[in-house]
């Protein structure tokens, strides 16, 4: 018997992403150990970004994915934004929902990110 070819046009989900990414898989513990230290690090990302201006991505968002493209070798920042909107895995590990927007790509261009130039001095 023939088979129907069934198109779903919405993505409904009602649960957590964690729910979609296997118990054992192995960025599971690295991203503990990421978190861990990123919460070291949280008061000097408070130095370091000032109140006044518009918000820019949260760096411990794009440090996680470029975590992501290193372990994923992951040739640029578009294809890197690429496989964050569609894998959810990547999303889960950035810790971005289902329904979040990413950032611009630009956002990890040394000449364009704030977070890498004040980071080197």
């Amino acid at each position: 018997m023939l088979g129907k070819d069934i198109q779903q046009s919405e993505l409904v989900s009602y649960g957590s992403l964690e729910e979609f990414i296997a118990a054992v898989h192995p960025l599971r513990p690295i991203r503990t150990m990421v978190d861990q230290a990123l919460k070291q690090t949280s008061t000097r990302f408070d130095e370091i970004y000032g109140e006044e201006g518009r918000r820019s991505s949260p760096p411990e968002r794009l440090l996680r994915a470029s975590l992501l493209q290193m372990l994923y070798s992951v040739r640029s920042g578009r294809m890197l934004m690429e496989q964050i909107e569609c894998n959810l895995l990547f999303r889960g590990f950035v810790v971005l929902s289902v329904t979040e927007p990413l950032w611009r790509p630009d956002s990890f261009h040394q000449e364009s990110g704030p977070f890498i130039a004040r980071c080197r001095g």
